[in-house]
């Protein structure tokens, strides 16, 4: 069974939309928001399009506005992994 953790979140990010300035993706982002971070709109839906590519779950373009910390990802894809 796949694993979905942070550090998939910090990898595709890194992929998409790059290093954001305002801090580190290799701190502890976990609970940070994604607008802390740098990341808008559109660089979320592209890390939404990157998950469903690889570990094969579709977030759906409205849940992507709910998912505010690379945590929230972590615990919307994790069970969707599992029920696939």
């Amino acid at each position: 069974m796949a694993r979905f953790t942070v550090n998939d979140v910090r990898r595709i990010l890194r992929d998409c939309a790059g290093e954001p300035d305002s801090i580190s993706l290799d701190s502890e982002i976990g609970a940070v928001s994604f607008d802390e971070m740098g990341y808008d709109s559109l660089a979320r839906l592209e890390l939404a399009a990157r998950i469903q590519q690889e570990f094969l779950v579709a977030i759906p373009d409205e849940q992507v506005e709910e998912l505010r910390t690379p945590d929230d990802v972590v615990d919307y894809v994790t069970p969707r992994i599992a029920a696939a």
